[in-house]
């Protein structure tokens, strides 16, 4: 009959033990043929390797400098302080003598420290030292003024490591002054005739022509325009003349 195994209905009385693996249903197994075609619908053909691109290195982007606070406060004046520390020191630069000429004289009860124009002494008929006899005659003073020491001239070395600056001229030129007084009687007023007599020995600048001045060591002096200035600008002698009705009663007096 072509039985390959059977199975009893109901269990038989002192039978064996049937096999477990019968009594489980058959299931029929999947054809063999599915499987690799399974597989090849999810496995991708096979493609030779192609050759590798050139790889391009991305393109920098530029560096952007972001600007940093600056230090304030105590910090930015410690770190301020460190840098000029650290910063070499130029040397000062030499300042140019200055170049002048003067004399001193004594006329009357005053003493007069003019420029000479020419760096030479005033002579008879210059026309300089015309005008200067004009001035004093005009203050009530002696128009032949004597000579005191020598002409001051500045600088007074050509050549030399000396310091012959401003402040040297000013600190030469004050002592010259008061030392040659000292010799003299006391003079009633010290006229400065001149930039370089206002400025190196009354201590002033051209604001102060025509105006009275206190210098320490010398005493009440009297700025005056210098003899050339005078000369090319004669409109300055009206202001020089209502100037001197006022300071002559300082040397009037004490005549």
């Amino acid at each position: 009959m072509q039985v390959a195994s059977w199975l009893p209905r109901v269990e038989l009385p002192f039978a064996a033990l049937s096999r477990p693996e019968l009594l489980q249903p058959l299931v029929e197994p999947e054809p063999a043929a599915a499987v690799p075609q399974v597989v090849a619908e999810a496995v991708p053909a096979y493609e030779p390797p192609r050759a590798e691109a050139a790889v391009v290195a991305p393109t920098p982007r530029p560096k952007i400098e972001v600007p940093r606070p600056q230090p304030q406060g105590r910090m930015a004046k410690v770190e301020a302080a460190a840098v000029d520390a650290e910063t070499p020191v130029a040397p000062p630069t030499p300042v140019a003598p200055p170049r002048f000429a003067l004399q001193l004289l004594r006329a009357g009860a005053c003493a007069v420290l003019v420029e000479l124009p020419t760096g030479e002494p005033l002579q008879g008929r210059d026309p300089a030292y015309l005008l200067l006899k004009d001035l004093l005659r005009a203050a009530g003073l002696p128009d032949s003024p004597q000579l005191i020491g020598e002409p001051v001239r500045w600088p007074l070395l050509a050549r030399g490591q000396i310091d012959q600056g401003p402040d040297a001229a000013l600190e030469f030129v004050q002592s010259f002054v008061g030392a040659r007084l000292e010799e003299q009687e006391p003079c009633s007023c010290l006229w400065l005739v001149g930039l370089p007599a206002i400025r190196f020995a009354g201590e002033a600048d051209a604001d102060a022509y025509n105006r009275e001045l206190q210098v320490e060591g010398l005493g009440a002096a009297w700025a005056l325009p210098g003899l050339e200035l005078l000369m090319d600008e004669p409109e300055r002698k009206r202001e020089l003349w209502q100037a001197m009705r006022r300071v002559r009663q300082r040397w009037l007096a004490a005549t």
